[in-house]
């Protein structure tokens, strides 16, 4: 873990109407604060602040002389309140449930605002965090400059919603929650085609292999995991969009100032390619700036954290 600083939040008021303070952690790569153009990079459910370096989840992408060059760029990465990158229970969000992906925009926003940001050059982020960006953009219309959401949609789809529910299940009543949630959830991420070009049938000691890599991921989970950070990341997923009318979407097309990229995943089952091509369509037709992109590959949804050369290719001109 890099060195994370704090940003304290109070009375934040809260979808129930109950007010709450939160603190907010966060770090910064790159340029100095306040003398470069800014990058808010989101992560994803199981992602944290730490983007990039020697154990950076995005490190392929964010770097001195990289797609987002940390020569040029002031790059700003939080943590989602409650996700547990703080390594105690002290900050973890008992009512979780009461939190939306719209309630974190809004926070980081908060964030931006302590540090004194009020415009930012790009926000970028796939899958969760992307959705995060999109609500972004909608919250502020003109305060980002490139929007760049990867593997995600503006709007939860009943498959992932129903997604979501299977998962709370799991985590609710299973012996093993977080091994057996994370099973279940990494075979929304890949596709057949994926499994079986990686296993083929293969047995490791009298296991098939695509069974030890189950496995190995579900004890990876728990190890890194406290179970309620992870029951309010897989909360947020069905909440994304949740109080986006097509009024407000219409509102956000004639205000937003934004160039507005993307970029799915050709086989992605989480956040399929055709409900994030109707997106671009409708602001198409409502008159934004917006751009469809495509990664070509056969895992996945975790396409945006395999082809890397595909990705630094499509955002390359971006940046």
């Amino acid at each position: 873990m890099n060195h994370l600083n704090y940003i304290t939040l109070y009375d934040c008021r809260l979808p129930d109407q109950t007010r709450q303070t939160l603190r907010l952690s966060y770090e910064v790569f790159g340029q100095p604060l306040h003398r470069a153009p800014v990058v808010v990079v989101n992560h994803a459910l199981t992602g944290n602040s730490t983007v990039t370096g020697d154990s950076g989840w995005w490190k392929q992408l964010i770097g001195p002389g990289k797609v987002i060059d940390l020569h040029r760029y002031t790059v700003i990465a939080f943590n989602i309140p409650g996700n547990g990158y703080e390594g105690s229970t002290a900050h973890l969000l008992s009512n979780y449930r009461v939190f939306t992906t719209a309630v974190i925009a809004d926070l980081f926003w908060k964030g931006l605002d302590a540090l004194q940001i009020k415009q930012l050059y790009a926000v970028i982020g796939g899958s969760l965090g992307g959705s995060i960006a999109w609500e972004m953009a909608i919250q502020r219309p003109k305060a980002i400059t490139h929007l760049i959401p990867i593997a995600t949609n503006i709007q939860a789809s009943d498959w992932l919603i129903g997604q979501v529910h299977v998962q709370e299940s799991i985590l609710a009543h299973s012996s093993h929650p977080l091994e057996d949630a994370r099973k279940h959830a990494m075979l929304l991420y890949r596709t057949p085609a994926s499994m079986i070009q990686k296993f083929n049938r293969h047995m490791e000691q009298e296991q098939y292999a695509v069974e030890c890599w189950l496995n190995y991921h579900g004890e990876t989970l728990k190890n890194r995991f406290q179970l309620l950070a992870y029951q309010l990341m897989n909360h947020l997923l069905k909440t994304i969009g949740k109080e986006l009318t097509e009024d407000k979407l219409r509102i956000f097309a004639t205000q937003t100032s934004a160039q507005i990229t993307v970029i799915a995943i050709d086989s992605d089952y989480m956040f399929t390619q055709q409900e994030q091509q109707q997106t671009v369509e409708k602001l198409t037709k409502y008159g934004v700036d917006i751009t469809y992109k495509e990664i070509q590959s056969i895992h996945g949804h975790d396409a945006f954290l395999l082809e890397y050369e595909q990705l630094n290719r499509l955002i390359k001109n971006l940046l």
